[in-house]
């Protein structure tokens, strides 16, 4: 980051910011040289005491520098009004949303009014104080069934099969609406496709407060005990093996996607721009299961259930505008994506439930702590950690 653009740009405002994605992304936007004022109302993260975040208590670890925190909900207008009021912010990305497929098919207006009423009060506040910079955490879901592989922006949307993905969506439309009706706007959407993995400290990562979960973590609570087996819902799909194909993207990858935006949107005025953030790899849900038994060196057992209603085939997105416009690759490998989430998972059993402050990871029983980006200590794994994973488990 050059330092004229940080002299006139230096305050982002963050919606979700405790959240899994947004953890990770806040943790860039700091080593990026950003101020970050974060705003969640627990929705999807978990809450500490006294209306503190974990996740960010744990990213302030990380980074060494500091989090302006908030418990806010997007649908309390007025709260949000006085938080603007009280800071000068200078751009805002958008990840705050209710984000389960299958919880989404189950109570819908409530998916409805938080994802598409929040967002409306979101803009209209940054219009009330002038900040019409816009990083949009969008979702590969609007593409719905894909007609051809891999995905370009230019894939037609709108044939969604869920409510989580119909509300993305909209608010695309919408931000097509007041980009084209007023000149101001400069934003970008971010069409991810399956974020997983975790932050190599050991110390962030996913933590459901829900029952509707990833594969990812839920594949992690068979490997430790937690849960029997998983389930695949589908095992007959023309796919390599049977099972549904994905593009799984680390998700530090895709927090330093944001940092691109950002960049892109401090150097033009775009108005408004699509960028797909993915890998461009299709890795079928058995490929990621092996992959993840053979990096853990644990057993997950499985069964294969009858399909899904609604769920999709094959997924995968082609990158190549990203990288060409945005500078942006991804680069961690599947086998890093499981390393790091099972640091995560090993570390802490019970999530940002326990009391593991450190961050550690585990080779040849030996373990490495690192604090603040800096390898400080040798210890035994089983002694540092023993009272956290017993706790656990």
């Amino acid at each position: 980051m050059t330092g004229n653009i940080m002299s006139s740009w230096s305050t982002v405002f963050v919606t979700g910011g405790a959240g899994y994605i947004g953890s990770h992304c806040i943790v860039e936007l700091l080593d990026a040289g950003y101020s970050v004022i974060a705003v969640d109302n627990f929705a999807n993260s978990v809450n500490g005491e006294r209306g503190e975040a974990p996740s960010l208590k744990r990213v302030e670890r990380i980074t060494g520098k500091t989090v302006t925190f908030y418990q806010c909900d997007l649908l309390d207008k007025p709260r949000l009004e006085k938080i603007f009021s009280e800071h000068k912010i200078d751009c805002v990305i958008h990840f705050a949303a209710m984000k389960a497929v299958g919880e989404s098919m189950q109570v819908p207006l409530l998916y409805y009014k938080n994802n598409i009423v929040g967002t409306i009060n979101l803009l209209e506040v940054m219009k009330t104080h002038g900040c019409y910079q816009l990083v949009f955490s969008s979702s590969c879901t609007v593409y719905g069934n894909p007609d051809v592989l891999p995905i370009t922006e230019e894939h037609h949307t709108g044939n969604v099969t869920n409510v989580y993905g119909r509300t993305k969506y909209f608010i695309e439309e919408m931000l097509k609406d007041i980009s084209a009706a007023e000149k101001n706007w400069n934003i970008i959407c971010l069409r991810y496709f399956n974020p997983v993995g975790a932050h190599p400290s050991g110390l962030i990562g996913e933590d459901p407060t829900k029952a509707f979960t990833n594969l990812m973590p839920y594949m992690a609570q068979v490997a430790i005990g937690n849960r029997p087996n998983l389930t695949i819902f589908g095992g007959d799909y023309n796919t390599v093996d049977g099972t549904g194909v994905r593009d799984y993207i680390h998700v530090m990858d895709l927090a330093s996607g944001h940092v691109a935006a950002l960049n892109k949107l401090k150097k033009e005025h775009l108005r408004l721009k699509t960028y797909n953030l993915g890998t461009g790899q299709g890795v079928s849900v058995l490929q990621l299961l092996r992959t993840f038994e053979a990096v853990t060196k644990t057993m997950v057992p499985f069964e294969i259930q009858d399909r899904r209603t609604g769920d999709i085939v094959s997924m995968y997105a082609n990158t190549s505008l990203a990288e060409r416009e945005l500078g942006w690759k991804a680069k961690y490998t599947l086998e890093q994506m499981c390393e790091d989430f099972w640091r995560w998972q090993t570390m802490n059993p019970n999530g940002y439930r326990g009391n593991s402050n450190n961050s550690a990871s585990s080779e040849n029983g030996r373990t490495s702590v690192i604090i603040n980006g800096s390898e400080l200590m040798d210890t035994d794994w089983a002694q540092l950690w023993e009272p956290f994973v017993q706790g656990g488990l």
